[in-house]
């Protein structure tokens, strides 16, 4: 699922065109327990509506019903079948928008969001804080961004370092990529990241905490995801688990975008895109962008 890209400012992302990962991983993968733990999160963290909600790395929707607050919900993968899938979930309507497009080059108005959302994606991210810095820019003052984590520094890693069953430390604030584009990230540097690219971090829940196969075979689902919801208020004193979730508020600029600005720019140029045109978005620049099947696709013009 790797598309290398060789560019500064193209990282190399990890691909699931073509992949069945809510089947497989979702459906019939024994997640129940991961699942209902996500929800509780969210549940915690979600700000309680607004006009404008980006779901960042949305897969097939699992998450998407989640936000019923919002008005309007951009759900954004570099998937093209990913987004197929996501809204043969959740059907056409003017309440969600499907964009395919990379993290790296996010094609949105400046200050346009009131909320954003990035859950189980940031482990594939080579370059992180450009990620973050692109998700910062597209949010308005005042915006809540919700992330979710891989952490490095969890019990099991800690364990496994104690006992010399692994090199790498999970005290040192470095991601670690544990197999190709696949990272796990420290608290600290996380926090960090955050402050810099200009988040102001609110509260942290711990997730996860008993992903181990044989609790989830003798624990029933229900109680093991209130067990979870339990030990995850501790987020705020110390992060051991799995998935961390962080809440932030988008503090400084841009300025919030202007009420006639329309939701799309050029993910090249950052020129604002108008009306499309014969499912076309064309820019100024030269450049042109392609609707297909309702799934507007920035990945590559046409």
């Amino acid at each position: 699922m790797d598309k290398p890209q060789n560019t500064p400012d193209r990282p190399p992302v990890c691909d699931y065109e073509g992949s069945d990962y809510q089947t497989s991983f979702w459906d019939q993968g024994g997640r129940a327990y991961e699942d209902g733990a996500e929800e509780v999160a969210l549940k915690r963290l979600l700000p309680p509506g607004g006009k404008t909600m980006l779901e960042i790395g949305a897969g097939a929707g699992r998450n998407t019903p989640r936000y019923k607050n919002f008005d309007t919900i951009v759900l954004m993968d570099y998937s093209s079948t990913q987004m197929q899938q996501a809204q043969a979930r959740l059907g056409r309507s003017e309440r969600y928008i499907y964009v395919a497009a990379d993290v790296y080059r996010l094609p949105f108005t400046p200050g346009y969001f009131e909320a954003a959302t990035m859950i189980r994606v940031l482990h594939h991210m080579a370059e992180p804080v450009l990620a973050l810095k692109q998700i910062r820019q597209v949010l308005q003052p005042g915006a809540v961004f919700i992330l979710e984590y891989a952490n490095k520094h969890n019990f099991k890693a800690i364990l496994r370092y104690l006992l010399k069953r692994q090199e790498w430390s999970p005290y040192t604030p470095e991601p670690v990529e544990y197999i190709p584009l696949n990272y796990d990230f420290h608290p600290k540097a996380i926090r960090a990241w955050l402050a810099e690219v200009g988040f102001d971090l609110e509260r942290q829940l711990t997730v996860s905490h008993y992903r181990i196969g044989l609790l989830k075979k003798l624990i029933p689902t229900k109680l093991l995801v209130w067990m979870d919801a339990v030990a995850s208020l501790t987020g705020d004193w110390w992060q051991f688990s799995p998935s961390v979730f962080t809440r932030s508020q988008a503090v400084g600029g841009p300025e919030k975008a202007a009420p006639e600005a329309g939701l799309f720019c050029c993910p090249e140029c950052k020129a604002p895109l108008g009306e499309p045109e014969n499912e076309i978005l064309a820019c100024s620049c030269g450049l042109r962008w392609g609707i297909q099947d309702g799934i507007y696709n920035f990945k590559e013009p046409v």
